[in-house]
């Protein structure tokens, strides 16, 4: 009743090698057709570490239904949406809200990603960055490239 341990030059091995860590452009293969903005590799980065910091200072909003509320309430901050996310109507009505509300808002290709840059196991399809005095410039690095994407029609 023990477990065999399967051969590691089997034929599983080369897809285990490549299960880790995922390149940019494979990770654009999973995209969303109403991802747009998207963020470039460089600006990822920048907003994966923007929440690292804003984790630590306890200045992020996490999931559909808390982003959703504090929205309306009329927070502000920067608006980072998972591209990968399926079903789309699960968070499709989010950027028409923050239009609405001259939020700024960007997608990213990976809710895993996400999830990790903000400390969670679980995999999570939108966070807003809000400002904080702790990490306002690389805030308003994002910001600013952020704001420069091109909007989507």
């Amino acid at each position: 009743m023990t477990k065999i341990k399967a051969d590691p030059d089997g034929p599983e091995a080369p897809a285990e090698a490549c299960g880790g860590e995922r390149t940019y452009h494979e990770l654009l293969v999973n995209l969303n057709p109403i991802a747009q903005p998207l963020a470039s590799r460089r600006l990822t980065r920048k907003l994966y570490k923007c929440i690292k910091k804003a984790v630590k200072q306890k200045q992020i909003r996490r999931g559909v239904k808390e982003v959703q509320k504090f929205v309306n309430k009329g927070e502000k901050g920067i608006m980072v949406l998972a591209g990968d996310t399926l079903p789309v109507e699960v968070y499709c009505h989010l950027p028409v809200m923050c239009e609405d509300r001259n939020l700024p808002y960007v997608y990213i290709p990976s809710k895993t990603d996400l999830g990790a840059a903000a400390g969670s196991k679980r995999p999570t399809c939108v966070i807003m960055v809000k400002p904080h005095e702790e990490y306002q410039g690389a805030y308003d690095e994002c910001l600013q490239e952020v704001r420069a994407l091109p909007s989507p029609l």
